[in-house]
């Protein structure tokens, strides 16, 4: 399986070279492609991919705005997210059952519900092909089952939006928002997950020194053993 960053910036007005366009991932294994979100950043940039299918977490519009104008590939989401995009032109939808795992070409997905928005209620998605295991989850406050999405993985792809300090508040019983990287890496550690990337950027990252902010993160990762590093647009991960 090899994963390619498209996009990683945040639902932010800051850019930078390393982090330009909103997070999105391509998952390729052997001879099918898939395109994790669209947000609107895409909307203006035909990114020249032919994925074999497009897959969103959730309807926030640095997820899924970029298919206001459609889609020229089958698109699955959640019933909450279709509901929330069901004035786009797509032809082809998919409906993603939350924890019914389902394949596409060679790769076998599950979707897992998250804490993160009630408006536009989101899914992380893990995803395996080969011996390699992938979560992707780039809007995070918390996930359900987080044990068996994470068991085994060989990557955990999270949540930028900040580093030390957590963006979160309750509403409704419900927690909302961001959880920070080192909340992440927490999480890692308690469930055997040894390498983690951060995705989805936030002002910090995306504004700050980019060595300064890398060895940040790798050395919050080596406090609880875990590889840690940060996403950059265009950079590509080969898993065995």
């Amino acid at each position: 399986m090899k994963l390619r960053f498209l996009g990683t910036r945040g639902e932010i007005d800051l850019r930078s070279p390393q982090h330009r366009l909103h997070s999105s991932l391509l998952v390729v294994y052997r001879r099918t492609s898939l395109m994790i979100d669209f947000g609107l950043d895409w909307l203006e940039r035909p990114p020249g991919l032919e994925p074999r299918a497009l897959l969103l977490t959730h309807a926030h519009p640095d997820h899924a705005g970029g298919l206001r104008r459609g889609a020229p590939w089958p698109v699955y989401a959640t019933e909450e997210t279709w509901r929330a995009i069901t004035r786009y032109p797509i032809a082809h939808r998919e409906l993603v059952p939350p924890r019914r795992p389902f394949a596409i070409g060679g790769v076998e997905i599950e979707a897992f519900p998250l804490e993160h928005s009630l408006r536009a209620p989101a899914v992380g998605y893990r995803l395996a092909a080969g011996k390699a295991s992938v979560f992707y989850a780039p809007d995070v406050a918390s996930i359900l089952d987080r044990s068996e999405a994470l068991v085994g993985l060989d990557l955990y792809v999270g949540d930028g939006a900040g580093i030390r300090r957590s963006i979160l508040r309750r509403r409704d019983g419900t927690l909302i928002g961001h959880a920070s990287i080192s909340v992440q890496l927490d999480r890692c550690k308690l469930e055997g997950v040894l390498r983690a990337t951060f995705t989805h950027c936030g002002s910090q990252i995306v504004a700050g020194d980019e060595h300064a902010v890398e060895s940040t993160v790798e050395a919050l990762g080596r406090e609880r053993g875990v590889r840690a590093a940060i996403a950059h647009d265009g950079m590509e991960v080969a898993l065995p």
